[in-house]
């Protein structure tokens, strides 16, 4: 036992000997860690909107019959392109026909009455005047006269529109488009004017119509920027367009704002707007779900930095601005709309001061670090 307390004491001192006193000489170095450093920019920002909205034909008619009968032919091939006045549909005309035979006997008799009218009254005028007759039956005579010319005018009217109602059984394009699948074929029964389907459509598509909504407020903004500026009206019809297609892609021709509706929906309180671009390929058609993407407002002279350079917890946002000593300094700071990969920074920050992304990296604020300056780049447009 006084052995073993022996060696135990000796190979303390020997470890105090070796270790104790040499970190008298030993000094802690201290690693400066390496930062990297950007300086805040300052840019004009133009903000870029996006809408959904559906495309329409510059016209899109609907093919109505305007008499009831049966579909005997058709002359088109369906998703063709027809020109105006080109025939489309032929309705059976036999019961139009039969009606037009029996206005023109029609016509034919109350011509045979007014020509008898005419002679009774060419007989009764001479007697009258000798009063070989009375006044009363003179103005029979003429009364009947009279009456005998409406009839024929009547039976004229009812002519006219039978011959009216044959042509409408020719169904001709009222423009030049492309045609739609037909809704009823060959041997279909059809009814006139809003009494029946629309048998097709034709759409012109030489332009195309783009309608979208935006909200009452948007519209409110819209509408108070122009009053105060009388020639922001001709900016916002100028303002072109972009469209985006259902794969993402954007088209290659720009359009412009056309019309807005009269009233703001009161089911979705949002106002009708319309766009319309140049379709010279065809490619757009009718009906496609599109969104259409413009500028709606400017950020003039705004101050932005990295994403990575703003710690945000919760509504707090704060940046470690790099002071002339290398030594980070936290600031609290107030962030405007994102821009890209960037923020914008509307107070706390300058353009030029030098903030530093850290990211997860742990930096003592009291020593200093390395500043490793960082090429960034940003994107100048803000999508909403």
């Amino acid at each position: 036992m006084q052995f073993e307390r022996t060696f135990f004491i000796a190979g303390t001192l020997l470890y105090t000997g070796l270790f104790g006193c040499g970190n008298k000489d030993v000094k802690k170095e201290i690693v400066i860690p390496e930062v990297n450093v950007v300086a805040a920019g300052k840019a004009t920002v133009p903000v870029y909107t996006e809408y959904v909205g559906q495309t329409l034909g510059l016209s899109d008619v609907e093919i109505r019959s305007r008499v009831d009968g049966w579909i005997i032919s058709m002359h088109f091939k369906e998703g063709d392109f027809v020109k105006k006045g080109q025939l489309l549909y032929i309705i059976d005309d036999l019961p139009i026909r039969s009606r037009i035979s029996a206005a023109d006997a029609r016509v034919a008799e109350a011509r045979t009455m007014m020509v008898k009218a005419k002679s009774d009254l060419d007989r009764v005028e001479p007697l009258a005047k000798m009063n070989a007759l009375s006044q009363r039956d003179l103005d029979a005579a003429v009364a009947n006269y009279e009456a005998s010319k409406s009839q024929v005018e009547v039976a004229n009217a009812q002519l006219q529109n039978a011959k009216i109602e044959l042509s409408y059984t020719r169904i001709i394009s009222p423009i030049s488009g492309v045609i739609g699948i037909s809704s009823a074929l060959v041997g279909d029964y059809v009814n006139q004017g809003g009494l029946g389907r629309s048998l097709n459509t034709v759409s012109s598509l030489g332009d195309i119509r783009v309608r979208f909504p935006i909200s009452e407020s948007e519209y409110l903004r819209f509408a108070k920027r122009i009053r105060s500026d009388k020639d922001q009206i001709q900016r916002v019809v100028e303002i072109p367009i972009e469209l985006i297609l259902g794969d993402g892609s954007t088209y290659s021709e720009k359009g412009r704002i056309d019309l807005a509706n009269r009233q703001v929906d009161p089911q979705t309180g949002s106002l009708l707007m319309q766009a319309v671009f140049t379709n010279k390929q065809n490619l757009i058609r009718p009906g496609q779900y599109v969104k259409v993407r413009f500028k709606t407002d400017e950020y003039k002279d705004a101050v932005m930095v990295p994403q990575q350079a703003v710690n945000q917890l919760q509504s707090i946002y704060q940046v470690f601005v790099v002071n002339d000593s290398s030594k980070i300094v936290p600031r609290v700071v107030q962030a405007g709309a994102r821009v890209g990969s960037n923020w914008i920074i509307t107070q706390g920050l300058t353009e030029g001061e030098k903030v530093a992304v850290i990211g997860n990296a742990v930096v003592n604020p009291k020593n200093p670090i390395k500043q490793i300056p960082m090429n960034w780049n940003y994107d100048s447009t803000i999508r909403n």
